[in-house]
């Protein structure tokens, strides 16, 4: 749907952040099957199956599902819930801009993301068909895949970053 079209439903996703990360929980399994989207185009978020609030920075679980999981959590380290749902969330845009997977799963030994880890950029974005990417769009998701969990944006970071702060304009997404 391109980046206008995602932005519409980012916008939304932020929002859901916002909310589990006040309430201080986890969801643990974000991915668009679990994303229902209404007549009005809102999103509703579901299946909490996975989902905590109990030392969520302080996680040992594998749960998920692995194309959307991120690394720490493949590699059975202790993990923070919220930069979990954060390396979900930039699976799940950059599906919604480009329509297939940033890499088949998050392992240091997989191709795609390893030029994430890497930082051959230039290789992934035109391995991936983004070289027509916005700059900040790049940036964003860059930062949301990234390897160490630590690098990866706050609520706070998404919700100030370039690309969150454009205004959706409905008639460049058509």
């Amino acid at each position: 749907m391109g980046e206008q079209g995602a932005r519409h439903f980012m916008e939304q996703l932020k929002d859901v952040l916002v909310y589990l990360n006040e309430k201080n929980v986890a969801h643990r399994d974000l991915k668009l099957e679990n994303i229902m989207v209404a007549d009005n185009l809102q999103l509703k978020i579901a299946d909490f199956g996975f989902a905590t609030y109990k030392k969520i920075d302080k996680l040992k679980s594998f749960r998920g599902t692995k194309t959307y999981m991120a690394p720490e959590i493949k590699e059975g380290k202790t993990y923070n819930g919220l930069k979990a749902d954060m390396f979900s969330v930039g699976v799940i845009l950059f599906i919604m801009v480009q329509g297939i997977f940033p890499f088949s799963e998050a392992r240091t030994d997989e191709y795609f993301y390893r030029l994430l880890i890497d930082g051959d950029l230039e290789t992934y974005w035109t391995k991936t068909g983004g070289e027509n990417l916005s700059n900040e769009f790049k940036d964003l998701i860059v930062r949301m895949l990234n390897y160490n969990p630590d690098m990866r944006p706050t609520v706070d970071e998404l919700v100030n970053h370039p690309w969150m702060k454009q205004q959706f304009d409905i008639k460049k997404s058509k």
